[in-house]
């Protein structure tokens, strides 16, 4: 080609200067559609997942008589039958929380529990009712963020775990904020490894800040009482609140 066809310099460099603009164009629009997808789209999935388990649990339990208040029970609660890891065995109730009402699952898998099914338990913790450090995991963004409102808990706020027998009530002691690395909150006795538990306890683990898993939100509460399914809601779900004087009877 002789010089009088080659194009000039400046014309190259403004047609790279093109490809460029559309290639970052194009980028920008696939992250604006990730962020869609992450922010929005795994929530209205795992809502209609959850919705759907919620509703598939009420129809094998049978539903439960919402306008009786069920006497608190004597004696140590019942402990619940897990049916198998990654399987829903329960549902959780925080008065506090927008939301009414979310699925309990054994393990803490991305994967199989928390991306799709709503909170998870930490298999190797004690059991709603059990002496013991009872501890859950759940999101606090994306997927259902079934723990978006955790940082809203305060003291005495219950938090209810139903089960096809019973309803449990914990009501919340304190909270924390935790590198990832301190599994200690979680021990039998929370924050103390190794040291035998005496009394009945609940973890609920978040990731923190929002948007972020650079560290934990931790809240811990203790066991108040437990009612009997088949003879209504516990009047924690009654009042929408803990009730500071519930004590109860843990045998």
């Amino acid at each position: 080609m002789s010089p009088s066809h080659r194009r000039p310099p400046a014309r190259r460099g403004a047609a790279a200067i093109g490809v460029l603009g559309e290639l970052l164009l194009t980028l920008g629009a696939l992250l604006l559609l990730f962020l869609v997808w992450q922010l929005w789209w795994t929530d209205v999935i795992a809502d209609r997942e959850q919705s759907g388990i919620v509703d598939g649990l009420e129809q094998e339990w049978g539903a439960v008589d919402a306008e009786r208040i069920a006497p608190r029970q004597e004696g140590p609660p019942p402990v619940p039958e897990i049916p198998g890891e990654n399987m829903v065995w329960g549902t959780m109730h925080v008065p506090t929380f927008d939301r009414e009402e979310f699925p309990l699952a054994e393990g803490v898998s991305l994967e199989e529990v928390l991306n799709v099914k709503g909170a998870g338990h930490y298999p190797e913790t004690a059991l709603p009712g059990q002496v013991g450090n009872f501890s859950v995991a759940g999101h606090r963004n994306t997927y259902g963020r079934v723990f978006e409102d955790i940082a809203r808990l305060e003291s005495g706020d219950a938090v209810v775990v139903e089960t096809s027998e019973a309803f449990y009530v914990y009501e919340v002691t304190e909270s924390l904020v935790v590198q990832p690395d301190q599994i200690e909150v979680i021990a039998p006795t929370p924050g103390e490894p190794g040291v035998e538990p005496t009394e009945r306890m609940m973890t609920l683990t978040a990731c923190h800040p929002m948007y972020s898993a650079r560290e934990r939100y931790i809240v811990h509460a203790e066991f108040a009482y437990w009612t009997d399914r088949d003879d209504g809601i516990p009047e924690a779900l009654a009042t929408g609140a803990g009730s500071s004087d519930a004590g109860g009877e843990e045998g």
